[in-house]
This record gives structure tokens, sequence and C-alpha cells, in this order.
């Protein structure tokens, strides 16, 4: 499917001097910088400085002196604590930070990760019973509990306490815990919104470590478990997040811990970036809670041997091939149903009642690269209710189109691009006409189209050593804050062309433009088919640009997300 190329708007080229002047760098540098919201010297440093000085200062927090307050009383009066979160990456990486923190001051802890498939999202009445049956009278819940009104209630008949530390929106009123933490809540005054649910509760130890004058070394070496939350729960990488995950980076590549050094990479290990997080670590970690059970993770995260961390980390890749073999069989049959359709929609809608529920997700994120148009991908679930995930389209809100559907679901959540829900099966079939009428009235032509915006345009002359040097300050990449993409006209082969990949697929090529004889490596993936005509024809691209890692020598790469031919 050919994409837009829409190229983003430049500022007022007075400002742009400004910058230029002041930072002594290209036009194009300047242009990025001013793209992210950075017009000036100082601004200008602490984006290309992080510094962990900048932290914010945890008790602006509402409610973090109770939250410090509870947790020095239980460990006065040696309460038993647990440390509960959420099944995915956000989730297990919040359980092992507090879990492991608080593991190094006292000892009567444990921590609970909830059964995907027996007691669903977030907090859980089963999770309660376990603390109550154990003697537990305090509960830390992290990425996860801004909304279990009804389960802290649960607990409060048991004689348990709830510290929260969420980062999702409130809802109407907040649960009646000992502490509620979540920057989200609208009296909330901390100067930063987005973190991550390890994020919080990082917050909550940096909190905890100022009470007891600890160390802040003993603090910070617990920053890779940060840096992968940031990465895999896609929040945005600008302020505090930028500072957290530059500083977990540097501990993710340099002293990780046990079980995150065994996940990562072989041949990226001292090179790890947010990319590699996303796509190589994050879906290891996922696996467990998707197929089995995510405290597996946690216990790998939390791991000091390396006998038991062998263990935990073959069973967690054996999960990952054994989620990879679902998700493809998954999609395969989806496509197929798809592909049966006569009649043009602006949504896809499939279901079949034996789908793994841990992938359907990822399933519906598959449909919607293939046809690009909002996804519903269902299976069923417990009591013969169908289950469902969401996915959108760029600029398209599904979760207001699901609200228009909201009469015929038992419960739904989620966000503009992404949504969850549950619905019984006799709704199907109205289901399907009510989404698909709901999108189809709000959708407009270029949303149906995918489009590649392009940050700048630069001639090959433009990536000069400074230029990279300076480029990669930019990282570390993510959200708000992405890797930039370059539009580069009139490109030449330059001699040298290859197919990649198991049936050729992907391509890797050596190119010149028409302004510049210096030769740059490209790769270009899903393109492999195009060699013949590049070999023969002028070219436009638009491009990232990279640093490629390979027998331990280091070179600049081109990553070409999008080519055109002239003729």
């Amino acid at each position: 499917m050919s994409k837009r190329w829409v190229l983003k708007s430049k500022s007022s080229s007075n400002q742009l001097r400004k910058l230029q002047t002041e930072l002594h760098i290209e036009e194009s540098l300047a242009l990025l910088l001013s793209q992210r919201g950075i017009d000036d010297f100082d601004s200008a440093k602490k984006f290309f400085r992080p510094s962990l000085d900048d932290l914010h200062d945890p008790f602006l927090m509402k409610d973090m002196q109770s939250a410090v307050e509870r947790i020095e009383k239980a460990i006065n009066q040696s309460e038993n604590i647990m440390v509960y979160g959420d099944y995915d990456v956000d989730g297990t990486t919040a359980v092992s930070l507090v879990y492991l923190y608080l593991k190094q001051i006292y000892s009567n802890l444990t921590f609970y990760i909830p059964d995907r498939y027996k007691e669903g999202y977030g907090v859980s009445k089963d999770g309660i019973d376990f603390a109550a049956d154990n003697n537990i009278h305090l509960i830390i819940s992290l990425d996860c509990g801004i909304k279990a009104n009804e389960q802290v209630e649960y607990a409060r008949q048991k004689n348990i306490d709830f510290i929260i530390a969420d980062h999702h929106l409130p809802g109407e009123n907040l649960p009646r815990a000992v502490a509620v933490l979540d920057a989200k809540r609208k009296d909330c005054s901390y100067p930063y919104k987005e973190l991550s649910g390890c994020g919080v509760g990082f917050k909550l130890i940096q909190a905890l470590n100022t009470k007891f004058h600890l160390d802040k070394k003993f603090l910070y070496a617990l920053l890779d478990l940060v840096a992968v939350s940031i990465a895999a729960d896609i929040v945005p990488i600008t302020g505090e997040n930028r500072v957290l995950a530059t500083y977990g980076l540097k501990v993710l590549n340099k002293k990780p811990r046990l079980g995150l050094a065994m996940l990562l990479p072989q041949e990226k290990k001292g090179n790890i970036n947010i990319s590699d997080i996303v796509f190589g670590i994050a879906p290891k970690i996922n696996a467990a809670g998707r197929i089995h059970h995510a405290t597996d993770a946690v216990k790998l995260l939390t791991c000091e041997n390396s006998l038991t961390a062998r263990k935990y980390v073959s069973q967690i890749n054996k999960l990952n091939t054994q989620r990879k073999n679902i998700d493809h069989s998954i999609t395969d049959e989806a496509l197929a149903l798809l592909g049966k359709e006569t009649e043009k929609k602006n949504t896809s809608i499939v279901y079949q009642p034996h789908w793994h529920k841990g992938v359907i997700g990822i399933v519906a994120s598959r449909l919607t690269e293939t046809y690009y148009r909002p996804t519903v991908v269902f299976t069923k679930g417990e009591d013969n209710v169908l289950v469902a995930s969401v996915r959108s389209i760029k600029g398209f809100d599904v979760y207001e189109a699901l609200e228009e559907c909201s009469d015929l679901l038992e419960r739904f959540g989620g966000h503009m691009y992404a949504a969850g829900f549950s619905m019984k099966e006799v709704h199907l079939p109205e289901f399907q006409r009510k989404f698909e009428k709901a999108v189809s009235k709000k959708i407009n032509s270029h949303q149906k189209n995918p489009s590649i915006e392009i940050d700048t345009e630069i001639s090959f002359k433009e990536i000069t050593p400074k230029f990279l040097r300076i480029l990669h300050q930019f990282q570390p990449y993510g959200p708000e804050n992405l890797n930039p993409l370059f539009l580069t006209q009139n490109a030449l082969f330059a001699g040298y062309g290859k197919r990649l990949g198991k049936n050729g697929e992907h391509l890797k090529f050596d190119l010149f433009s028409v302004d510049s004889k210096q030769i740059f490596s490209a790769i270009a993936f899903n393109m492999g088919e195009l060699l013949p005509r590049i070999k023969e024809e002028l070219f436009d691209i638009v491009y990232s640009i990279e640093e490629n890692h390979w027998q331990g020598k280091t070179y600049t790469q081109l990553n070409i997300k999008d080519l055109r031919f002239h003729n």
C-alpha cells in the first residue's frame, strides 16, 4: 500500500536562525529541535545533557508523604507487605523494581501478579484473598489500581491497606486507599504527567530513599528496569522520562541485572537502545503473561543466581517461540477470513472461538498494518463471553467509536489507538453493524491511506561527522522524540546490492545522490523486489540514520522507510 509523504511544517526562519547561532549547528538540526519544542540554549542543554539532578522531588506527588509513612509503619511493626502489579512489561518491571528495593532493607515481603485468564487485568479479589490468607496488611499496587474502588473496599473489610501507584487516568472517584500516587489525578500538581507505571514506582522508592537517607547509588542501579518499562509501555520520552530512560540505558549497557543481561542479544550487548527493548526484550517478558504466567518474568528480573536465571530465561524463550507460532497461525487464519470479504468496508472484524486470548492484540495490530483500517479481533473467553482486542489507524479515535456501541458491551477500556472489551456472543452481528457505522461516520479519506511524516529534506552533503555526532545525541528515541525521518531526492545505485531474508524480501545496497558523491550503505526491509529498478532508475528516499554494529565495527547506515522512482 503506497504512503502519502507529508513534510512537517517549519518554524519561523528567525527562530531557526537564532537557535542555529546559539548552538552552532546546521539549519536542519535546529529544525529538528524546534519540532520537539526546544527553542533556546537552556532547553537544548537539558535535552542534550539529561541529568539525574533534574528529577523532580517525589514528594511533589499527591499522597507521597502518606505512602512513605505507611510503609515506614509497616517496617517498624514487622508487617507483611505485598507488592502487586499487572502482567505486562510495565507491571512486571514495576513489581521487580519496588520488590528489589524493599528487599534490601526489609524481609517480610512478597509479590503477586494476577493470572491473565483467571483473574484478568488489575487488582483482583483473588489477590486480596491471597493477602488475607497470608496475614498481609499492606498491598502496594503498581501499574494498576486507579479504578479499583470495589476491590479496595473489599480489602478494607479484611483489614488490608492499599497504596496505589498508577499512571492511568483516574475515574470520577478515587479508591479509598491510604495513598493514591498518580500524576494524572486532577488534584495532583506533580510537574510531569507521563511517567510509566514503573516510573511511578521509581518515584515511590526515590521518596523512601530520601526518608531513609540511603545512598542514591542504591536507587540508580535499578534504572535498567525503568528504561525497559518506558520503552515497552510506549510513553513519551520527554522531560523526566528522557532522564530516566537515558540513565536506565546506561545501566542496561554497562551493568544490567542478571535476568535482563540474559535476555539481551549477544551482538547488541553494550549498544542496546530503546528499539532493541521494544522489539527484542519486551516481547520475551510479555510472553510469560500471554502464554503462561507473568510471575515467571518477575522471578527472572529479581533473580540473583545464574543457574536459576538460566532456567527462567530458557522457559521464557520457549514461551516466546510458542507465542510467535500461535500469533502467526492466527494471523494467517484471520487474513484468510478477511480475504473472503467481497464488500468494501471501513473496519476489519474477525472471530474464531479457539483463538488464544493472549495474542489477539498482536494479531489485531498485524491486520491493521495489512488492511489499514480499525480492527477488532474476537475470541471466546470464560462463560461463553467474547473478548476482543481493538487497534486503530493514525488519527482515528477507536475508543470514541466503541462508546457508540457501549450498550452492547459488558466491559471496555482503552484509549484512542487501542482498546479491549468483552461482549455476549449474541450481540456480535449487531456489533459488527454498529461499529462499522460508527467508524464510517467519522473516518475521512486521508485517514484511510497511510502517511509517512518527514521531519525535513536534506542533501547527502549535510551528513557530516559533526551532523552525525549531534544527531546521535537526540537519543533515546521514542514517542514525541521519534527517530527523525529525512527526505533526499535524486538518489542513485552505487554498484552494490543484495537481497536478504529467507525469501529475499529485504534489500541491502549502496547509494549516492546526484549532488554528492558520498556513498552510503542502506537497508530497506520488505523492498527486495525493487532491486532491478534501483539498479537502473533515479529515485527519492525517506529514511532514518542509524548506527549499525557488526563484528566489532560501527558504521552509518540509512534505514529506508519508503522509496519512489521518478518514472
